[in-house]
């Protein structure tokens, strides 16, 4: 009976859509970029932050909601776990063993993210515009779009000006919000293998050597890249 039970989720998450998908970049990451990304840990999950007007460019709504805040923190992830007022063991084991769907969280983030999450472990990076424009295009291919190319928002976000909307792909053990932070630094061109970095310590560990809190990227530490995705 165990073993059918194993075939049956094994045949299940076969069939889930392991999107957002990663998007190939075949420059080599060197981490002297112009441009400042960061990653947090917030425990059990990690964001990425980036410059608001990157991700602006690309996701309009994004703009009107959140104004010229300079950096968004965004985050995906399971849709009815993310968006629990109250996390219960019912919500965890269905996360992790059925195929939910996922939503993104957006948050603004007024000042440096070192700053605005005191309390979290944050690490920096410097992304050349090549590298910022790929994992731009990871990221705004994480957020469902209706026929008109519009985002759709849900409701409310967890902590400060934030915001839920709803995600591409599914979420389930082997696709977690952690493997989502992965698949997007893969995308930036970075030297790391998504498919086990299911933990947030787990990515946090890879960036522990490429943190680079003290450096500024590029004169001013905010993005100079000013780009037009397709």
């Amino acid at each position: 009976m165990r073993q059918f039970i194993a075939m049956v989720i094994l045949a299940l998450l076969a069939g889930c859509s392991a999107k957002p998908l990663i998007v190939h970049h075949v420059e080599k990451f060197t981490g002297t970029g112009e441009n400042e990304l960061y990653v947090v840990s917030h425990g059990w999950h990690t964001g990425i932050v980036v410059p608001a007007a990157t991700i602006q460019q690309q996701i309009p709504e994004l703009k009107a909601r959140f104004g010229d805040t300079p950096y968004i923190e965004i985050g995906w992830g399971d849709k009815g776990f993310y968006q629990a007022e109250e996390i219960t063991s019912g919500l965890t084991l269905r996360a992790i063993l059925w195929p939910t769907e996922s939503v993104i969280h957006s948050v603004a983030v007024p000042q440096r993210p070192v700053e605005f999450f005191s309390d979290s472990d944050v690490k920096k990076i410097c992304l050349s515009n090549g590298e910022l424009e790929s994992l731009i295009r990871f990221i705004s291919s994480s957020f469902y779009k209706d026929g008109a190319g519009n985002v759709l928002a849900l409701k409310n976000g967890l902590y400060g000006n934030s915001q839920f909307y709803r995600g591409v792909g599914d979420y389930y053990l082997m696709n977690t919000c952690n493997k989502w932070t992965a698949k997007g630094l893969k995308s930036a061109g970075m030297d790391i293998s998504p498919t086990f970095k299911l933990t947030a310590s787990s990515v946090m560990r890879y960036l522990s050597p490429l943190n680079m809190t003290v450096k500024e990227c590029g004169r001013d530490g905010l993005a100079t890249a000013q780009f037009k995705l397709p």
